[in-house]
């Protein structure tokens, strides 16, 4: 009966600090920005969407972010997959400073566009330009770079984030590098 006793004493001891250790884990996410997994809004000059974030496993603080955008300017849409690296700045508890890298693919609508070629109309000289409706979608794809600032909210699920993220694309045999920043809000489970 002691034994029996004692075994139960035993295992109630190892199930609740089995549950501490569980909940210290999850409250710290496994990585130094306190979180493990969030997901939320992307804001930027060229894009917003979707943005998600998701700590590999392993105390190295990489995570792999996720955006999903709409594009403004070429009526379109990107996703893009990165890779980053997440160090902590001193003396700022929650504010990490990230940097990384990956590739997108999209699509593009056609659009409105003119012809370089003037006409001449009448005895004067005057000029008109020529307007053509491109219907076609394109196909891009490209190279991204991305530079950051995130800051974990101590008592809060959110984090807020801010970011400059250039990428290099190729569309429809033309090549263009764009510079694009952003502000994102997260919620972080």
């Amino acid at each position: 009966m002691k034994r029996f006793i004692f075994g139960l004493v035993a295992l109630g001891l190892l199930v609740t600090s089995g549950g501490a250790q569980a909940q210290s884990k999850k409250k710290s996410g496994g990585s130094g920005a306190g979180y493990e997994t969030a997901i939320g809004l992307r804001g930027g000059g060229w894009s917003s969407g979707l943005t998600f974030k998701h700590f590999l496993s392993g105390k190295n603080n990489v995570a792999f972010e996720g955006l999903l955008t709409r594009e403004y300017q070429a009526r379109g849409g990107r996703l893009t997959l990165l890779l980053e690296k997440h160090l902590p700045v001193s003396d700022f508890k929650g504010l990490q400073f990230y940097y990384g890298a990956g590739g997108h693919i999209g699509s593009y609508a056609g659009r409105y566009y003119v012809l370089d070629g003037r006409y001449v109309r009448g005895k004067k000289n005057d000029f008109y330009y020529a307007y053509y409706r491109d219907d076609r979608n394109y196909i891009v794809g490209g190279a991204d770079l991305i530079l950051g600032l995130e800051y974990k909210m101590e008592d809060l699920p959110f984090t807020v984030g801010v970011d400059y993220k250039p990428f290099f694309e190729v569309f429809d045999g033309y090549t263009g590098f764009y510079n694009d920043a952003a502000l994102s809000l997260r919620f972080a489970f």
